[in-house]
């Protein structure tokens, strides 16, 4: 990557850093530059980071938006030391802090410069300090619900927590049903979260299943904002991460009368999901 100069931060570690460059700033897109040396624990791969993000524009410095004043850090990026960005015009911001933050340490602050051609209002100095970083859960953990209604279909898992289900008789519902197998406690997803990590299976009701995220061996980042039928976004609110929830979605918060792939129009869906994080 390009080296960012002329850009220096003062303060304490794990604060919000004060950003000094002058107006205005000249530089490569792309370009990095580490502005202050972290104090906290060296960054593990395959964690999730929180950094805290502050946006200058490189023709003011005016700052342009930041998260520190809010104090709700953009957790979206689980940390990858070997996902090095193949040329700094076709790397991801994504790409970047972690070749950047490679061996660094958590509040640790760095700077990226933008300046991809689009005009002023859109290059801007981009300065990011990661304050927390945790591990993703691999399956839903707490204490299992007792009191489960019992007309609802029975949900067992295997021992690395896959789910199966059995039908139970069950026709369906025509209102959502939410309900809590295994109550976690991590944080809770509210109406400010913007994505739920999870691994999920989904079947009809006569119990075809259609989708699994345990058979692809991967998870699936929700994005509960309008990337997930409402259902979802209605269903997973409340719930705190380590649970998981089974969720029978009526066709009106599904996908309606669209024939979507392996579901037919006008279908209940039903679905066991583990929250396996939330950002």
């Amino acid at each position: 990557m390009p080296q960012l100069t002329g850009v220096t931060a003062k303060g304490t570690p794990g604060k919000k850093p004060e950003i000094s460059f002058k107006t205005p700033l000249s530089v490569e897109n792309n370009a990095t530059a580490i502005l202050q040396e972290g104090d906290g624990e060296t960054l593990k791969n395959g964690d999730r980071l929180c950094m805290q993000l502050t946006q200058y524009s490189l023709k003011t410095g005016e700052e342009v938006a930041t998260t520190w004043d809010t104090n709700v850090p953009d957790c979206s990026l689980v940390f990858n030391e070997s996902d090095e960005p193949g040329s700094a015009e076709s790397a991801t911001l994504a790409q970047i802090a972690n070749s950047t933050l490679k061996g660094k340490k958590i509040n640790t602050t760095f700077g990226v410069g933008i300046n991809d051609g689009s005009g002023d209002n859109q290059n801007y100095l981009l300065v990011a300090t990661p304050v927390s970083q945790s591990k993703d859960l691999e399956k839903a953990e707490g204490k299992k619900v007792k009191d489960v209604p019992a007309d609802l279909p029975k949900v067992t898992t295997d021992a690395d927590g896959k789910p199966s289900i059995d039908m139970n008789g069950y026709k369906g519902s025509d209102k959502l049903v939410a309900q809590t197998l295994i109550e976690g406690n991590g944080p809770e997803i509210t109406d400010d979260t913007y994505a739920a990590v999870v691994k999920y299976t989904g079947w009809l009701l006569d119990g075809k299943q259609f989708d699994s995220s345990w058979d692809r061996n991967d998870t699936f980042t929700a994005t509960l904002n309008g990337g997930v039928i409402q259902g979802w976004t209605e269903g997973l609110r409340g719930k705190k991460v380590g649970s998981q929830v089974l969720l029978v979605v009526p066709p009106d918060l599904g996908y309606g009368d669209k024939e979507q792939g392996e579901i037919p129009a006008n279908s209940t869906l039903v679905f066991v999901v583990d929250i396996l994080a939330k950002y």
